[in-house]
């Protein structure tokens, strides 16, 4: 069997013109050696495909963008989902369904003129499908949770190459994992989720010298204690190359503009503002408040989930500058995000996420992951060990993500569904 003549899709192999560009992830610092790339043409491709390497005793390891490699791929075949690239939006229904290729950018598109959202994070370069098999942390979590827990259903190839749509009513078990447990169970070709009312949206940043940090921070802490669910705020330590340092507050309300101004009133009188971009903002312009890279980059980053921000953790925070790290974040969680979702993905009771982020220099990185050390190190009293799934880092394990509830039975599905390892993860269950 030729698996180039069972596929409309290419089938690139070492050698091959482009196949070095087709196994990128999105993080460049990240290798991902491959025994083949399929970029798969439709969800009959990727059935075939998963026959193919079922029969041949290979592993698929799926991307639609790469986001979110770890660089465990080895000799895998990598599936690029790019293709599946049909949306449609049904305003009335407040549905949309998403191929596994689409962006948020697109679905926010769709939405935004029927003032309808979808659970999306800071990057609109980031498809749907990945980020909602890892849970999903959204700006809008605090108010409607992971954005695993929108999900209606999943289209799947399952371990046997048949395909199959998977809803709580016909497969509790496969759509319980999916939703936030990683891609370690079935190829997803799309994901119908709800969308959620945002009829007006409010956001931007404030920037400040990175000498007003400490007053910033304590403002933040006073807004974060008695915020609304409807409110989401983020503290950004920032240090661009060739830039002086500075200190960021991120922020979106899901209402009227008037009422964020109120709540975020302490941060005016904090003065010395280099820029203030906040605004009334249609949904479709939810990636230009934090304006990360939409294109591919290397990068190197650590997360870790916060039992507070006391004034041992500020402390260590802002103990010397953030450099060589370009950013150092701090986001405020809760709200729904606490409670029961009924998914993989849980909850977290930890009230906010510290992500730390840099790029690595000739050293490889090593001068950047000292420096994460040298931060996190202090607050390992103030953090829990858990990360966020999509926060985790090359080298690190699925296992971080979960309780141990939660992973045991994640490995349960997996041996159930998937015994002859035909899948692999970014992060696998089982590793």
């Amino acid at each position: 069997m030729n698996i180039k003549d069972e596929l409309r899709g290419r089938v690139l192999v070492a050698g091959d013109e482009g196949f070095d560009l087709a196994r990128r992830p999105w993080n460049l610092a990240v290798e991902q050696p491959v025994r083949a790339v399929v970029e798969a043409a439709d969800a009959d491709d990727v059935a075939a495909l998963v026959r193919y390497a079922r029969l041949t005793g290979l592993t698929v390891a799926t991307q639609p963008s790469g986001h979110g490699a770890s660089g465990n791929t080895g000799e895998v075949i990598l599936l690029r989902t790019g293709r599946l690239d049909e949306l449609d939006v049904r305003p009335d229904e407040r549905i949309a369904r998403a191929g596994a290729g689409v962006s948020w950018g697109r679905v926010l598109s769709a939405a935004s003129p029927y003032g309808l959202t979808g659970l999306a994070g800071s990057s609109p370069a980031v498809t749907v499908t990945g980020y909602t098999l890892g849970g999903g942390l959204s700006w809008f979590g605090r108010k409607h949770g992971f954005a695993a827990q929108s999900v209606r259903a999943f289209e799947v190839v399952n371990a046997d190459g048949d395909r199959a749509r998977v809803t709580a009513e016909s497969d509790p078990d496969l759509f319980w994992a999916l939703r936030g447990g990683g891609g370690d169970f079935a190829v997803v070709t799309a994901t119908e989720f709800a969308l959620h009312p945002a009829p007006t949206l409010y956001g931007g940043r404030l920037l400040w010298p990175a000498a007003k940090a400490p007053v910033v921070l304590d403002v933040y802490r006073q807004i974060t204690g008695t915020a609304p669910e409807e409110l989401t705020v983020w503290y950004e330590l920032l240090h661009f190359p060739g830039a002086a340092p500075m200190v960021a507050v991120d922020v979106t309300f899901l209402g009227d503009a008037g009422d964020a101004e109120t709540l975020l009133r302490p941060l005016e009188k904090i003065g010395g503002t280099l820029s203030d971009s906040r605004a009334v903002l249609p949904v479709d312009r939810l990636g230009s408040i934090t304006a990360e890279p939409t294109d591919p980059g290397p990068g190197c980053s650590r997360a870790e989930l916060l039992t507070g921000l006391s004034d041992e953790v500020a402390a260590a925070l802002l103990e010397r500058p953030i450099e060589p790290l370009l950013s150092v974040q701090v986001r405020h969680l809760g709200g729904a995000l606490a409670r029961p979702s009924g998914t993989a993905a849980g909850h977290l009771e930890e009230p906010f996420a510290l992500y730390l982020f840099g790029i690595p220099g000739a050293d490889g990185g090593a001068a950047v992951r000292d420096r994460m050390r040298q931060i996190t190190g202090p607050l390992i009293p103030h953090t829990t060990g858990r990360k966020p799934f999509t926060f985790l880092a090359p080298g690190e394990r699925a296992a971080a993500a979960f309780t141990p509830q939660t992973l045991d039975r994640l490995r349960a599905i997996k041996r159930a569904r998937d015994p002859r390892g035909t899948f692999r993860g970014n992060f696998p269950v089982l590793g």
